[in-house]
């Protein structure tokens, strides 16, 4: 197929920008992966519908992201047509205790709004590198909150190429999971709702909860956060932990010393590096206590 041909027939109907042979190291957290073959910023609703149209229409591939920050991408890249919700559509917008936001949005500009609007409920935010978008559909979370907690309903592409809106009741939301990652749909927009609450208390809640993150947490090289769900009534982390895995090192893929769940890339970390790290973290932990581990993070593309 000639992409070169294909990105310049998409870009005459689109408005935001087109790449082709994109690496996608830049667009994760962790800082891997191999290209994709066409890349779209879109900059609105219609750009992701034309696109999605397009890409239906010439029996094309595509592969929606957000921010990255829960994403391995394989070293072979992803084939056809990569749309990354970004940039372009990160609009916020207040209205009472509302909160009208872009799915392109992060997590911390979503708590930054409602501090600063004296909304209480999204202290969780603050510390999380994602995508709105990629929140609703993983029910991205910290220790003190979820997602689930203050959204409202969400706007999506479905699977005829309209928009459509769903209730938060609809999304069968649990534990760092939604109906949504299973159904295909693309989210373009969402609307949270807050609580009244004295901007003072939410800077200081904010600012302890960072600082316990911040001691908790690896910093310094890029990485996915946790790698693995937690079993019910334990932590991945103390699992692995238990099984002597601190430190364990894959090429530049290292299992971090401070968090046994997070897998950091030293500097020139391989998918297929981070991949071998975490099907020993499987093996380990099953022989050792009899639980399968199960991912938190997607992983998508050719080896």
């Amino acid at each position: 197929m000639n992409y070169t041909s294909l990105a310049g027939e998409l870009q005459s109907l689109v408005r935001g920008s087109i790449r082709i042979n994109e690496s996608m190291r830049k667009h994760t957290t962790w800082k891997i992966g191999g290209n994709a073959d066409v890349f779209l910023d879109p900059s609105d609703k219609g750009d992701i519908r034309q696109a999605v149209e397009f890409a239906r229409e010439r029996a094309v591939p595509f592969t929606v992201i957000g921010n990255g920050s829960n994403l391995l991408i394989k070293d072979g890249g992803i084939r056809g047509l990569v749309i990354k919700i970004g940039r372009g559509m990160a609009n916020l917008s207040v209205n009472g205790n509302r909160i009208r936001a872009g799915a392109g949005a992060m997590l911390p500009e979503l708590a930054a709004v409602a501090r600063k609007n004296g909304l209480g409920g999204f202290e969780f935010a603050a510390g999380i590198p994602g995508s709105l978008g990629g929140a609703v559909v993983m029910n991205a979370g910290a220790i003190n909150g979820c997602a689930a907690d203050v959204l409202v309903e969400v706007e999506v592409v479905n699977h005829n190429n309209k928009l459509v809106v769903l209730k938060k009741e609809e999304l069968d939301f649990a534990y760092r999971t939604s109906s949504l990652q299973n159904q295909g749909l693309i989210c373009v927009e969402t609307l949270w709702q807050g609580y009244a609450k004295e901007q003072w208390q939410i800077e200081r809640e904010t600012k302890e909860y960072l600082a316990k993150r911040k001691i908790a947490q690896p910093q310094g090289y890029p990485n996915a956060g946790s790698v693995f769900k937690n079993p019910q009534g334990d932590h991945a982390g103390r699992l692995i932990e238990a099984c002597g895995c601190k430190g364990l090192r894959i090429g530049d893929a290292e299992i971090s010393t401070k968090h046994a769940n997070w897998i950091l890339n030293l500097g020139n970390a391989t998918a297929k590096d981070v991949l071998d790290l975490i099907d020993k973290i499987k093996q380990v932990v099953q022989k050792r206590f009899g639980v399968l581990l199960h991912l938190e993070v997607r992983v998508l593309g050719e080896d």
